[in-house]
C-alpha cells in the first residue's frame, strides 16, 4: 500500500469536499428525499465526527495500542444524540475541513508507522493500520457519491423536470 498516495488523496479530498459543500443554501442542505435518509447537514456532521473520533483516533490507537479495545463509536446514534439536524451547517463544514487538515498534518508527521499492527475486533476480525487508512479514503469516496446523489435528487425534486437529457445516473 502506498501511504503517501492515500495521504495525498485525503488532503485533495478536503478541497473537493469544500467545493461540494461550502455556500450551499439552507433549502438544499436541510432537504431529505425521505425522512430516514440523511440531509447534507447530517452528512457533514457525520464526516466531522468520523474524521476526529473514528478514522484518526482509531488509526492512532492501532499504531500505538493494538492490543487494547478500540475507542467506542456510534455513528448512527450520533445523528440523534448530537442533534445533527440542529447544527449550524457552515460551522460544521468548517469543523470538518479543519479536522481533515489536522488529520493530514498528523499523518504527514508519522515516520515509519507500524501500519501492520492489528487490533482483533469481535465483529470485523483483524483490523490493521493499513485497513483503517485504506477505509478512511474509501469512506471519503462513498460520502462524495452520497453528496452528489443527494444534490442530484434535490435538483430533480425541486425543478420537477426530467433529467434524462443529462444522461443516466
Amino acid at each position: 500500500m502506498n501511504m503517501q498516495y492515500i495521504i495525498n488523496e485525503l488532503e485533495r479530498n478536503a478541497s473537493v469536499f469544500s467545493q461540494m459543500l461550502e455556500g450551499v443554501q439552507k433549502e438544499v442542505y436541510a432537504w431529505k428525499p425521505v425522512p430516514e435518509r440523511w440531509s447534507l447537514l447530517e452528512i457533514v456532521c457525520h464526516l466531522q465526527d468520523e474524521e476526529r473520533e473514528d478514522f484518526r483516533a482509531r488509526l492512532k490507537h492501532v499504531l500505538e495500542n493494538p492490543d487494547l479495545s478500540l475507542p467506542p463509536i456510534d455513528p448512527p446514534g450520533w445523528v440523534t444524540v448530537r442533534n445533527y439536524a440542529g447544527q449550524d451547517y457552515e460551522t460544521m463544514v468548517k469543523k470538518f475541513i479543519d479536522e481533515r487538515n489536522e488529520s493530514v498534518k498528523w499523518l504527514r508527521s508519522l515516520t515509519n508507522p507500524p501500519l501492520e499492527n492489528q487490533h482483533m475486533h469481535s465483529k470485523f476480525g483483524a483490523m490493521s493500520g493499513n485497513l483503517f487508512l485504506s477505509n478512511w479514503l474509501a469512506h471519503d469516496y462513498l460520502h462524495m457519491r452520497q453528496v452528489l446523489k443527494l444534490k442530484f435528487d434535490y435538483l430533480k425534486n425541486s425543478t420537477g423536470e426530467s433529467l434524462n437529457y443529462a444522461g443516466e445516473w
